[in-house]
């Protein structure tokens, strides 16, 4: 689609002072407008242009002379489609270039969901929404464990069960706000209340992660299991939520390497098409702003 664009011919309709025009000047200013936009020059930009329309724009580029330059910013590299070993397709999403495909490097999806971390907005949160992206992660990890027991041909295809942590986020924002002094007070609690606090800490939770497990039902169509006790489960769950945070942090550092692998990709197949292209590759945003801050530009000689 992109390509079938710089075939579109602009015409304007042109007559004489007499408010007619033969056919022969008509022929004639058709084929100058047609010259006109064969010798035009395209510039093709992409801003965070999600998953394998990225792809899509460095072989438009290539494929079109009329694109003279091009400015693309990726995103979304979950949604990129890869190669498979059954696939030996070369319109894949990745790998692009000649190299990376020769020696049979792939991915997969974690590793693709992974490249979409942002380590700086990460470092840039605060302590409270540091620990409640670990609770939610949490969440997450103990109704994998729910799939796993109740529904193992869906855990099987890798379900996405939507950004329910944005919700749940706010929800617990709301309820810091509209109850600041209880919290104050929670915290001033002598340490002969402990127990009390750290049961009904633990209620709340078990509370919320049934909660976040009856959404998550709703978004993959499922029926809640009469036989499911959420409370066994988180409670089960709950001795390695200690773990999820160092390990989710080790994960998201390995974020940028992953995106990198992936933009050098890109880079390289530009370069192999020749001398006649001139490429390069930049960071151009603030990464705490804009996570997909790095460009690709490319222009012909």
């Amino acid at each position: 689609m992109l390509k079938a664009l710089t075939d579109v011919h602009l015409e304007k309709d042109e007559t004489d002072s007499s408010g007619s025009a033969s056919n022969e000047e008509g022929q004639s200013r058709s084929q100058s407008s047609s010259d006109a936009n064969r010798s035009c020059s395209l510039v093709l930009a992409g801003l965070h242009a999600c998953g394998d329309l990225s792809v899509t724009m460095l072989r438009t580029f290539m494929e079109c002379e009329e694109v003279k330059a091009l400015v693309s910013i990726g995103c979304c590299y979950n949604l990129l489609s890869e190669k498979s070993s059954e696939d030996s397709c070369s319109k894949c999403g990745y790998p692009m270039s000649a190299g990376l495909r020769s020696l049979g490097f792939s991915l997969g999806k974690n590793a693709r969901d992974l490249a979409c971390q942002s380590a700086e907005r990460w470092s840039s949160l605060g302590e409270d929404a540091g620990l409640q992206n670990f609770e939610l992660h949490s969440f997450r990890a103990a109704f994998q464990m729910v799939l796993s027991k109740h529904y193992p041909e869906v855990l099987a295809t890798s379900p996405s069960i939507g950004r329910q942590g944005k919700a749940f986020r706010r929800q617990q924002q709301r309820k810091s706000l509209e109850t600041p002094a209880a919290v104050d007070t929670t915290r001033k609690d002598t340490v002969d209340k402990k127990p009390m606090r750290q049961t009904s800490l633990n209620s709340d939770m078990c509370s919320s992660f049934e909660k976040f497990c009856l959404s998550a039902f709703s978004r993959l169509n499922l029926e809640h299991p009469r036989d499911l006790d959420l409370n066994a489960t988180w409670n089960e769950a709950d001795a390695f939520t200690e773990l999820i945070g160092p390990y989710w942090s080790i994960r998201a550092a390995l974020g940028p390497v992953l995106e990198t692998l992936i933009l050098l990709d890109r880079l390289m197949f530009l370069q192999e098409q020749g001398d006649s292209i001139k490429v390069v590759m930049l960071p151009i945003f603030d990464p705490t702003i804009s996570p997909r801050n790095v460009a690709i530009i490319a222009r012909r000689l």
